[in-house]
């Protein structure tokens, strides 16, 4: 089964506002049985608005429009889904009970445009919103469903969650797409893609094979639509070949992001980590602490960006400091030895590095970090060097820091 889906809205096309209804809503269809054949951005113009429908009706089964239901005049996607359905707009009495009420609790009077809200196309089907004033439409043509939601995302997502998904359901005969998603650390997109050019030609025709790269990771998906059976223990072997060809560079068996991967090792062992950052400032920590629940496993940072700090709160020798520079693998293992120590904890990782722009030398260019991670049993490091973009260095670095944490914590198993 196809999706289309149209986002609606000159917000979105000036750049001021961006668009992550498009992505969310291919996500979760796609876990339904679900491939979304394209993606129309529109602004706020009914015949742009009208040629997206007539484009996505010509190649989905389902579309979903998000954005121009609101109470004011630029928001026309209603009227252009009467003149497209042959309908006409009518007043809904539950929706405007639902709009009155909603206006009620915030102190707000109804107005006429808020009443507008309440009007809807006669042949639609309406779908409650309990989040907000406008609600779901729903037209069907030729066995098709049409979907027309707020553009707030939160608003947009109750709906498909708790109306329009299980709707669809009960609409169609569905059988979820199979997918197998595989986490890769430690090599780089176009190495992966030549050791494994000859396993890639070997899958059936009707599998897929995506590369998801991200800073430090790539994730290999496997997908077959109309899964058989078979499907399961033919992809399942298929990933055994695929561990002879990169075995050290799998880390995960499934869809998980670093900082998941690290709190899931972490708490299956019964272990606390610490980190200690210098040119990251936080950010390794507060990738760590965004998975909920990381207050088992995790206990604190200390963020030395200056070298006092490292010498006084760390206890990196202040004579490898001058002799090495703060950028080096001496400095990097004495920042996690020391506040593994200094937390009480069973692992901790370091940063240390140059992010640029400026700052860097010959030697050391900008770019450049060392990473270091203390165990139980040891203290190892690695030089990374990436680029001169200093937001996207300091993403790369953290990056790196939690893959290089979780190959040194799989070494331990």
């Amino acid at each position: 089964m196809n999706a289309g889906i149209i986002i609606i809205g000159d917000e979105i096309l000036i750049g001021q506002v961006v668009d992550i209804n498009s992505s969310w809503i291919s996500r979760e269809m796609n876990k339904i049985g679900f491939r979304t054949e394209t993606v129309i951005t529109v602004g706020d113009d009914g015949k742009s608005i009208s040629d997206a429908i007539d484009r996505c009706l010509e190649v989905a089964d389902v579309v979903f429009m998000t954005g121009g239901l609101g109470p004011t005049k630029d928001d026309i996607t209603k009227k252009v889904i009467c003149e497209k359905f042959g309908t006409e707009l009518v007043l809904n009495e539950e929706v405007l009970a639902n709009v009155a009420e909603m206006l009620g609790r915030r102190g707000i009077a109804l107005t006429e445009n808020n009443r507008g809200q309440a009007l809807v196309p006669a042949t639609a089907t309406v779908i409650n919103n309990a989040v907000g004033t406008a609600p779901g439409i729903m037209m069907e043509r030729n066995g098709k469903l049409l979907f027309s939601m707020p553009g707030v995302p939160f608003e947009m997502r109750y709906l498909m969650e708790h109306e329009i998904i299980p709707l669809i359901k009960k609409h169609y005969n569905l059988k979820p797409v199979f997918h197998k998603t595989l986490l890769l650390t430690g090599i780089a997109e176009s190495i992966l893609a030549e050791k494994i050019s000859d396993w890639e030609d070997s899958l059936a025709k009707n599998v897929r094979l995506a590369y998801l790269p991200a800073y430090s990771s790539i994730r290999l998906r496997l997908s077959v639509y109309q899964p058989d059976d078979t499907t399961e223990s033919y992809i399942n072997a298929k990933v055994e070949e695929l561990e002879r060809i990169v075995p050290e560079n799998i880390i995960a068996y499934e869809d998980i992001k670093l900082e998941e991967l690290v709190g899931k090792l972490l708490k299956g062992r019964h272990c606390t980590v610490a980190t200690a950052e210098s040119c990251t400032g936080g950010k390794v920590a507060s990738l760590i602490t965004s998975v909920s629940g990381s207050s088992e496993y995790y206990k604190g940072s200390v963020v030395s960006y200056c070298n006092e700090v490292k010498a006084d709160v760390l206890g990196v020798s202040r004579a490898d400091l001058e002799k090495y520079g703060a950028v080096s693998s001496t400095v990097a293992e004495q920042m996690a030895t020391g506040v593994r120590h200094l937390l009480k904890t069973d692992y901790a990782v370091a940063t240390t590095g140059i992010a640029g722009p400026t700052g860097g030398s010959d030697e050391k260019p900008v770019g450049t970090v060392w990473i270091a991670v203390a165990t139980p049993t040891k203290v190892v490091s690695r030089k990374y060097v990436f680029g001169k973009d200093r937001a996207i260095n300091i993403e790369r670095f953290a990056a790196s820091a939690l893959s290089m944490l979780i190959v040194e914590m799989e070494k331990e198993c």
